[in-house]
């Protein structure tokens, strides 16, 4: 890994304040495997602007994006899966991605994508009141099974 982008992802983040007694912090990166790196590229490159993601680096075995602006937040890399074993939620690791969006309009744009893509939505765009308030959001599957959600925590 070339140095300069080493020292982004550990160290490019602004660091946490930290508080005598308290854990803080930013999760760094996620790293996610896809049985098709092409497709996962196209399909990510089209929603990640949606949900406040730009590129970071693209290269034949990996690409990222990154929070926009050099906002804090965490990096998500997507690298090529050596099993071709499909992605199930209900087994152990992950079980879904949350990705908070500012407005309920922001959580309807990304609606509008996914269906444009063709995409497995599991709860159109509402209210959840079983979660704290206000929890607004979309549950839906990426192309190769993962449970992807866009939430806005707001009333606007």
């Amino acid at each position: 890994m070339p140095a300069e982008l080493l020292r982004v992802i550990v160290g490019g983040l602004r660091p946490a304040v930290r508080t005598p007694g308290k854990v803080g912090g930013v999760l760094g990166h996620l790293g996610i495997n896809v049985p098709d790196l092409g497709a996962a590229k196209r399909y990510y490159d089209e929603l990640m602007p949606l949900l406040g993601f730009e590129p970071f680096l693209s290269t034949d075995d990996q690409f990222a994006y990154r929070p926009v602006a050099g906002k804090p937040g965490t990096y998500v890399f997507f690298y090529p899966a050596t099993d071709e074993t499909p992605h199930r939620g209900e087994r152990t690791g992950l079980q879904h991605l949350a990705f908070m969006v500012r407005t309920r309009a922001d959580v309807h744009a990304v609606h509008r994508q996914v269906r444009a893509a063709g995409g497995t939505v599991l709860h159109e765009p509402q209210d959840f009141p079983q979660y704290p308030p206000p929890y607004f959001a979309l549950f839906w599957l990426d192309p190769f099974g993962i449970k992807l959600e866009a939430v806005c925590h707001h009333d606007r």
